[in-house]
């Protein structure tokens, strides 16, 4: 006997779109199978449970989590080290920024509006294939209680304690300040216009990878301004406070502004192969299954497709196992340009405003979702520096993966 269909462990993007994903469409006649009694296991406070984040999207037309959205940006920008900009309204995409909170209170109102989805808190201490046929999760219920269940299928979203072997690793990091001011001086870049800065390259360049600014106006005399950072290790709080107070003041020349929040995190960018399975019946969802963009660090798109990959299977009675996130071509474009980098065979800087220059704005977002052809990613291939990318690719099958140390 099981306790449930699903178990999912975890109640961040990837654990509530999947629980959301399996539970929001009512069976149809044609189904091979009755909707899932899900168990969601959420985190309890603490250190297993992350603060409150920003997840921005690609997205064309209205989404199902449009009542989270927080902003969104029809026009989008890009600034050169050396000042160039390029901007475009790429119809009909638009970037979207959602807050963790809202989301979680809006899939969560979703999922308490059905009896198909039990909640939980609880630190998980294993998830494993049981011998009689399903999954056996084990772990710890507030209070000290001891928690076990069964099921027939587990997804495990919770983070890898080391990455799996790869040939490159680098970190996307980043801190940012949701700020107050008086608007910026001149130019598309007001707080209250509708232009996304992506990336604006003209910060100090660092020895090793690159940074760029990050400028989301977010109407009236607020805005996102993050610092960026690709390179092997994170900065301390006081540099990213220095480098943060830098671009403000000198390249954005705000005079005066109020920080109302911040938010800091770390992302992997890595040619790693992020294992899908983690038992005949255990499966990895989000960053943890590979949903992460190497070379960008976009993750929320990707979780999305993932559970609504999974929720079909479900529905047509076949196993139910996460497909990967991203094609097989667009991975080893972005290990080819990830090795490139990490080698300083390119430019960082250059080389990105490069192909934002020269690659119009709406190929360049379907290629970064993974949504271009052979001949389109070709086309972009012959933008970058031709030479250090073919000497990078003809490097790449001798290097051997290696493991993190524990």
């Amino acid at each position: 006997m099981t306790d449930a269909d699903v178990v999912i462990v975890g109640a961040g993007a990837a654990g509530l779109s999947l629980a959301h994903a399996l539970t929001a469409v009512p069976p149809s006649p044609t189904s091979a199978r009755p909707a899932p009694r899900v168990v969601l296991i959420d985190a309890p406070g603490g250190p297993l449970r992350p603060p409150e984040r920003t997840w921005c999207f690609w997205e064309r037309g209205e989404g199902e989590f449009e009542d989270a959205v927080v902003r969104s940006w029809n026009s989008f920008g890009v600034r050169g080290p050396r000042g160039q900009a390029w901007e475009s309204r790429p119809h009909p995409w638009t970037y979207k920024m959602i807050r963790s909170r809202g989301f979680e209170e809006l899939v969560g109102a979703r999922l308490d509006a059905t009896s198909l989805v039990t909640r939980l808190t609880a630190a998980v201490d294993a998830v494993r294939d049981d011998d009689g046929g399903g999954v056996r999760v084990s772990g710890t219920l507030p209070g000290g209680r001891p928690l076990t269940l069964r099921a027939r299928w587990a997804y495990d979203s919770r983070p890898l304690p080391r990455l799996p072997p790869h040939r490159t690793a680098l970190l996307q990091h980043f801190r940012g300040w949701f700020v107050r001011a008086d608007g910026l001086p001149d130019g598309p870049e007001s707080f209250g216009g509708d232009t996304a800065t992506l990336m604006d390259f003209r910060t100090p360049q660092p020895a090793h990878g690159l940074s760029f600014g990050y400028l989301l106006p977010l109407g009236g005399d607020r805005a996102l301004i993050e610092y960026t950072e690709f390179s092997s290790a994170p900065l301390s709080t006081a540099a990213y406070e220095a480098a943060l107070h830098r671009y403000t003041t000198e390249v954005l020349r705000l005079r005066t502004y109020e920080v109302q929040d911040t938010e800091q995190g770390v992302i992997p960018m890595t040619d790693a192969r992020f294992p899908r399975r983690a038992g005949d019946r255990v499966f990895r969802i989000g960053t943890s299954g590979g949903a992460t963009r190497p070379a960008t660090g976009y993750t929320f798109s990707a979780v999305q497709r993932q559970s609504r990959a999974i929720a079909d299977a479900w529905r047509t009675g076949a196993v139910p196992a996460p497909p990967r996130p991203h094609a097989r071509r667009s991975r080893a474009m972005d290990a080819v340009m990830l090795r490139a980098l990490d080698t300083g065979r390119v430019d960082g800087a250059d080389f990105f405003a490069g192909l934002f220059g020269r690659v119009p704005m709406e190929r360049m977002l379907r290629f970064l979702d993974g949504g271009t052809r052979v001949r389109e990613d070709l086309l972009i291939g012959c933008r970058t520096p031709v030479l250090p990318m073919l000497r990078t690719v003809a490097e790449l099958p001798f290097r051997r993966r290696r493991a993190t140390p524990p």
